[in-house]
């Protein structure tokens, strides 16, 4: 067993949030122990101490569940809510230290606020970034925006001063963008629809021209990146067919910014073909440990990756190495 793993997508529930949506809409398709256990489990730290104990995880950055703050559809709520949220985590981060560390919830309906909440959280919270789920509510739940949207920019020129990074986790897609999934529901959330909408968004940002302008932002992705790093090759060879004003502002090819731009976790992914398929692309430099916890399994995912066949330095790296350097930690 690798000892000392850093492990990135890992949940949790606050009290002072309430815990309908926290787990999906289509909790419905699990069996009820699975459901109870996962809501006991985000909340309960001795379990979760105890089971990274077992399994050599050293350090966890725990985030709020999705839809959390993204769901709220009124800015001002947004942005109470995120405060408090992240004072409440900053509490439990606090008693468990070294163990757990903090991504940020922020009220992204309110950039200016976002960026603001962001700088508070990463120099007074100590937290190490933030992590997003996917687009955020405006007024109600049909309006919506999405983080390479002009409006966002200032958010993202404060991210990139602070120069940490920001998870972009999934959530549910819209009501009213769900035609397809009708007479299948249990594909609406993390068994399809959240790859989907969350693969569609990082496009949205490289084709935005935000890396371009800023350089130096880093997004992770989890679930071995959503399929984009075995996608994103077909997508850029179909868009050189397409006029230039239609493909995007991206200044370079697409899988340039997946390799400099991107770090892609675990979390959630245990198919080896996937994991070197991914590291072929990318590179284990830009792969991090994670076990989406829990959701997610921490025996399963931990001796599926214990067991990998690559090299011990390459385990290394994705296991602890690549996330101390990202997350600057001691």
């Amino acid at each position: 067993m690798m000892q000392g793993k850093v492990a990135l997508e890992e949940h949790v529930v606050l009290p002072t949030l309430s815990a309908p949506g926290a787990v999906g809409s289509a909790a419905g398709a699990f069996e009820a122990d699975y459901f109870a256990d996962v809501r006991r489990r985000l909340t309960d730290a001795s379990l979760r101490l105890e089971d990274m104990d077992r399994f050599g995880i050293e350090t966890m950055v725990l985030s709020l569940s999705q839809p959390g703050v993204q769901g709220m559809a009124e800015p001002a709520q947004a942005v109470e809510s995120a405060r408090r949220l992240n004072d409440d985590l900053a509490e439990i981060v606090a008693r468990h230290p070294r163990r757990f560390e903090g991504f940020a919830a922020l009220p992204m309906q309110d950039p200016a606020a976002a960026g603001d909440e962001l700088a508070r959280a990463v120099t007074q919270l100590g937290f190490k970034g933030a992590l997003v789920n996917g687009f955020s509510n405006l007024g109600n739940a049909e309006t919506v925006q999405y983080l390479d949207e002009p409006a966002v920019w200032e958010f993202w020129e404060r991210a990139a001063a602070l120069e940490v990074p920001v998870y972009l986790h999934p959530r549910d897609p819209l009501i009213t963008q769900r035609r397809i999934y009708e007479g299948y529901p249990a594909l609406v959330g993390s068994a399809w629809g959240f790859g989907v909408e969350t693969a569609t968004h990082a496009l949205r940002l490289i084709m935005s021209g935000l890396f371009d302008r800023f350089p130096g932002l880093t997004i992770v992705l989890g679930h071995l990146g959503e399929g984009l790093p075995f996608l994103l090759p077909r997508v850029e060879h179909r868009l050189r067919h397409v006029p230039q004003d239609l493909r995007g502002r991206q200044a370079s090819p697409m899988m340039s910014y997946l390799r400099r731009n991107f770090f892609i976790t675990t979390s959630g992914a245990f198919r080896t073909a996937a994991l070197l398929d991914t590291l072929l692309e990318v590179g284990a430099d830009r792969v991090l440990f994670s076990v989406d916890y829990p959701y997610e399994n921490m025996q399963e995912q931990s001796e599926w990756f214990d067991g990998l066949p690559v090299s011990d330095g390459d385990l290394q790296k994705m296991g602890r190495d690549n996330a101390r350097r990202l997350l600057r930690l001691d």
